[in-house]
């Protein structure tokens, strides 16, 4: 089986597979330090009590956005799980073109929703990541990663509007009833939610506007991503785990060389 483990800025996501089937997910934050044995430990404990035998693993694949962890995880991997990881960097084959004026800017967490956007689009396709940050990446019809917006997440949003004002108090992010608030807490999430929706849908519309991609097909993920994807129709398809799918494709195209 494969380990797939995305490390995000909020979390550290993991799923695995067996072949082309996700056989489980599960999530640790990524703020708090841990040694190498911690992660060893926490991730064989994980898979152990969701039914998944350690020694099963024959093969591992990391993206990171965080640098600063990447010792201890991948040194908790080999002790723990006895696989050398394969970690998504430059000279990894992924099968998408980056065509940006900096290459070395995009993040592999973005690389690798471009690789799983791309597949299940099977051409041009817009792919949104309702994340730490909100990301919109355009991949060109022939697997070029022509452009990308970078915009504050929906709780990132929160989190500064409610530390910033003290009058405001930390609220659950969902959509409310009406967007005709009569109260704080659903004005917030009124602001919050339906503001991120109208981003979203300008974003879209004036990327596919200025590439010429009209027809590209929009993919989103992300945990609050489900909320905006059922409230706008410029989002074609919402697939949670579309960055583990990504690190699965990755991992096949580099299996020789693992």
């Amino acid at each position: 089986m494969l380990l797939t483990i995305d490390v995000g800025n909020t979390n550290v996501t993991m799923g695995v597979f067996e072949g082309d089937v996700l056989r489980g997910t599960f999530r640790m934050t990524t703020k708090q330090p841990r040694t190498s044995d911690e992660y060893g430990f926490q991730i064989c404990g994980i898979l152990e009590h969701r039914g998944i035998k350690a020694e099963g693993i024959h093969a591992v694949i990391v993206a990171s956005v965080v640098p600063d962890i990447m010792h201890s995880l991948s040194s908790g991997i080999i002790k723990y799980l006895n696989v050398r990881p394969l970690v998504v960097s430059a000279g990894v084959k992924t099968g998408i073109r980056i065509v940006t004026e900096n290459p070395k800017e995009i993040g592999p967490d973005r690389i690798v929703d471009a690789v799983a956007g791309y597949e299940l689009a099977k051409g041009a396709a817009i792919v949104v990541d309702f994340g730490t940050a909100t990301t919109y990446d355009l991949i060109g019809p022939n697997g070029t990663f022509e452009a990308g917006v970078t915009a504050p997440g929906i709780e990132t949003a929160g989190r500064s509007l409610w530390g910033g004002a003290a009058m405001l108090p930390a609220i659950e992010i969902r959509k409310p009833s009406s967007i005709l608030a009569k109260e704080t807490i659903s004005s917030m999430q009124a602001g919050l939610v339906y503001g991120a929706i109208g981003q979203t849908e300008y974003i879209v519309r004036r990327m596919k506007e200025e590439s010429g991609h009209e027809n590209a097909k929009v993919v989103a993920t992300g945990g609050l991503g489900r909320i905006i994807a059922e409230e706008t129709d410029v989002i074609d398809v919402y697939d949670p785990d579309l960055t583990l799918t990504g690190l699965r494709l990755i991992y096949e195209k580099n299996r020789k060389r693992v």
